[in-house]
């Protein structure tokens, strides 16, 4: 047979797939839950399922986002997509914009780790605009945002850039509604009891708390901060006491029942001690979403999901630079 002939039809139960887009988590095809073992989870009677948002394609959460804004935001061949970014929903714009022919800028805080920064560097984005700003960026006019929306709105590049603008964009909200929330809901049978997720956007707790706040009044929707605006926990907002207009729009805190806090070393640890206990390679941010979990199932019992964003490999050099401060304070 000739290799021309050879007719390769896309069936997702065998993991053939006709575009990598079809390789974003869907009610189809959900991302895996795992649930966390005696060694790292203590508390019997609170049992603990971490869904891997890692085995999206480009390796994280941010993958559905990335692919619902570009689907729906009918962008012309001649455009160029512009966002801000901390560097999940970058890397998954650059890649999903080089499979579709799209050309990709970033705007990207200059202390978002050099790990993402060298990914989208590989990846070819187009121009990649560093920003003095927090880890998650966070203000409307000023910083990686604020140059967005800059560069989007110039007279000198008069229409060339879609500023996709996760932070105010109801289609990030929109992706969780509709694959994140109803994925869960499936694979729990609807038997949660509570659910996790940390600040960014606000789009997965508001998508995800929407969805499954439908589905049962009852479950806890409790959301995750860094304990202070000062932190080194990637793609996480410390909301408490932030004024409104730095607060994204698309959050939604009515559907919000808790917010706990987390310290840079709390989450930090905790994505090693699932390293080292349970053989998670999760993110700092998953660190701090699980280490809250984990808190709250001390007097909480019941059935929780917590969400893990990404994977450790995109943080390497903070891991080891947190190890080695560790290590050497614990030198004589």
């Amino acid at each position: 047979m000739e290799v021309a002939d050879l007719k390769i039809r896309t069936n997702q139960r065998k993991r053939v797939y006709e575009s990598i887009a079809d390789m974003i988590g869907n009610i189809d095809n959900p991302t895996p839950v795992v649930m966390l073992n005696k060694r790292a989870n203590p508390h019997p009677n609170f049992n603990l399922g971490i869904k891997l948002e890692r085995h999206n394609v480009f390796g994280s959460i941010k993958d559905r986002v990335a692919l619902k804004m570009i689907q729906n935001s009918h962008i012309l061949t001649d455009q160029t997509i512009l966002e801000a970014s901390s560097g999940n929903t970058a890397l998954a714009l650059a890649a999903l914009g080089n499979a579709m022919g799209l050309p990709v800028e970033i705007a990207i805080p200059e202390r978002a780790p050099s790990d993402k920064k060298d990914i989208l560097k590989v990846l070819g984005v187009s121009e990649l605009w560093e920003a003095d700003d927090q880890l998650c960026p966070l203000y409307p006019n000023e910083g990686a945002r604020g140059l967005a929306k800059g560069l989007a709105e110039s007279p000198a590049y008069d229409g060339k850039y879609v500023y996709l603008n996760q932070y105010e964009n109801d289609l990030n909200v929109q992706a969780h509604y509709e694959s994140t929330g109803p994925e869960i809901w499936n694979q729990f049978d609807g038997n949660i009891d509570v659910f996790f997720a940390g600040f960014g956007t606000g789009a997965t707790i508001s998508g995800v708390g929407k969805f499954l706040k439908e589905k049962n009044p009852n479950i806890k929707i409790i959301g995750v901060e860094p304990s202070t605006a000062n932190h080194s926990i990637s793609g996480l907002k410390r909301i408490s006491d932030l004024a409104d207009e730095y607060i994204p729009e698309i959050l939604d805190m009515s559907l919000v029942d808790e917010v706990l806090e987390v310290s840079d070393d709390d989450a930090f640890q905790t994505g090693i001690m699932l390293a080292r206990q349970a053989g998670l390679l999760v993110g700092p941010s998953s660190g701090a979403i699980i280490w809250a979990a984990l808190e709250y199932g001390k007097s909480h019992p019941g059935i929780g999901v917590a969400i893990s964003p990404d994977d450790a490999f995109k943080y390497t050099r903070l891991y080891t630079d947190y190890l080695d401060k560790q290590a050497g304070q614990n030198t004589p």
